[in-house]
């Protein structure tokens, strides 16, 4: 479960919150919300650049010895903040986005986490649908859809992500899989290539993309099809940022 997030009573953004008293604050109401008397991981959403990361997750090991929360996670954190978090209490998890166009992670992040004993939740791993294989060019999104003010679905970007997604097409044909699917069981073929645990979040709406999703187990990917999809989809090939700017700056992740 993720904290911290700052709305107005129209829904506007206003920050983030990590102070440890507004922590403490946040778990009693996600307690009593939830009918439980523990969350099993608790994270803020976003570093609070307000506060010292010591501070926020200083708090809620607090609520781990008071029996309040299970285990302490992390979203979107760079490496030097994983380190100075762990440095105050174990880290079990990082929620971090990471999939074939969004590998930044594996400079600096991901091995760090390896080294600390740090498990990787790795969301947008079809990259909000983008990598999916059923993306169109001509899609019209609804009012509101992330992807209307997303970088990579504008314009040129959108045109040159699909054609990496393309290119991915003909090796998971080759492979007798989907594109989805391929894309799925590359990021579960990381957690070997890095000797870490890797757990690909995958969310769908309908049964059968979410049947699609799980075929991804299925999907054994050897060293020739890896090499396959990295030249189909080398990293660094994405067109856009992740985020627009604004979001962006709130990704500790993506700091230097």
């Amino acid at each position: 479960m993720k904290f911290g997030a700052l709305r107005t009573v129209e829904g506007g953004f206003t920050g983030y919150d990590g102070r440890p008293a507004a922590v403490k604050n946040f778990a009693a109401y996600s307690l009593q919300r939830l009918g439980t008397d523990h969350i099993d991981v608790y994270r803020i959403a976003r570093v609070d650049p307000d506060v010292p990361i010591e501070e926020t997750v200083g708090a809620i090991a607090e609520l781990v010895e008071a029996g309040h929360v299970r285990h302490v996670g992390l979203s979107e954190v760079g490496a030097d903040t994983l380190r100075r978090a762990a440095a105050v209490t174990p880290i079990s998890d990082l929620q971090i986005e990471y999939s074939l166009i969004s590998r930044s992670i594996e400079e600096k992040i991901l091995p760090t986490a390896r080294e600390l004993g740090i498990g990787i939740t790795a969301y947008g791993v079809l990259s909000r649908g983008l990598i999916s294989g059923h993306f169109t060019r001509d899609r019209e999104l609804a009012p509101g859809d992330f992807r209307g003010m997303s970088p990579r679905f504008q314009g040129e970007n959108l045109q040159r992500n699909l054609d990496l997604v393309d290119r991915l097409r003909t090796v998971a044909e080759a492979k007798g899989a989907s594109v989805a699917q391929t894309a799925i069981a590359w990021v579960l073929a990381q957690a070997e290539r890095w000797g870490a645990d890797i757990v690909p979040l995958v969310g769908a709406r309908r049964r059968d993309r979410l049947a699609e999703a799980l075929g991804a187990l299925g999907v054994t990917l050897d060293a020739a099809d890896l090499a396959a999809i990295e030249e189909a989809v080398p990293a660094g090939a994405a067109a856009g940022e992740r985020y627009p700017a604004a979001q962006m700056e709130h990704l500790d992740s993506e700091r230097p």
